[in-house]
Order: structure tokens, then sequence, then C-alpha cells
């Protein structure tokens, strides 16, 4: 449904070092860079030369933002999380499962520079 989406971020360079960490372990990275709209700087970050997930400076928009990004397995929202908080994120759940949602729900979340909260999640045994 959604093709993809966007966030402004007050810190460009520290959201840039942030995503660039988190998103890696989840097989995604920047594939697209340069002025937005109005000219501003962004970056999408996707898979395979598609963007599906973009940020852009001009000033966080953070309350009560939650994005979820898949993970393939729980050894990658094992490690979106170290990668996060080594990147300057900040704990908000640790990696576990969730049973809440459904069993096999594994997740992890961290606030971004920003404090938007950024989880990976894994439905899979």
């Amino acid at each position: 449904m959604i093709d993809h989406l966007g966030i402004r971020v007050g810190d460009y360079a520290a959201s840039r070092r942030f995503y660039d960490a988190a998103l890696a372990p989840l097989g995604a990275g920047p594939v697209m860079e340069g002025p937005g709209e109005a000219g501003i700087r962004a970056t999408g970050y996707g898979r395979a030369g598609k963007p599906a997930f973009w940020i852009s400076e001009g000033g966080a928009n953070a309350a009560g933002t939650h994005i979820a990004f898949a993970a393939a397995d729980r050894a990658s929202v094992d490690a979106f999380y170290a990668a996060a908080l080594a990147a300057g994120g900040r704990d908000n759940g640790a990696p576990g499962l969730r049973p809440q949602y459904h069993p096999n729900y594994y997740a992890a979340f961290v606030l971004d520079p920003d404090g938007i909260n950024v989880e990976a999640v894994c439905h899979t045994p």
C-alpha cells in the first residue's frame, strides 16, 4: 500500500549516520541523494536502487512518529539494535518477543536523533 515514506530531521548529518548504520543490518542503505523538495538535502534508503524511506533536512517532526522496518530474521533485529545504539540511538525496547502482538513478533525499538520511535521486526519463528 505504501510506496515510500519521508521524514524531516533536525540534524541531517546525525540522522544520516544513524540511518546508514541502523538500516545496514536490514539490507537497506542509501540509494539516492540530492536536493529534495524545495532544494533541501535528502537521502533515500532502500534496496536494489529503489528508495522507500527518505530523510530530509528542515526540522524534526518526531512527535508521535513510529516507523517499523521489516527484518529477514531475528539476528537482523539484534544487529539493527546494536548498530542503532552505536550510531547514537537511544534504547526504547531491547530485542525480544512481543507476544501481545502475535507469538512470533520479535522486535527491537530505538529512538533516533530526533526522538522518532524506530523499530525492526521479524514475524517468523
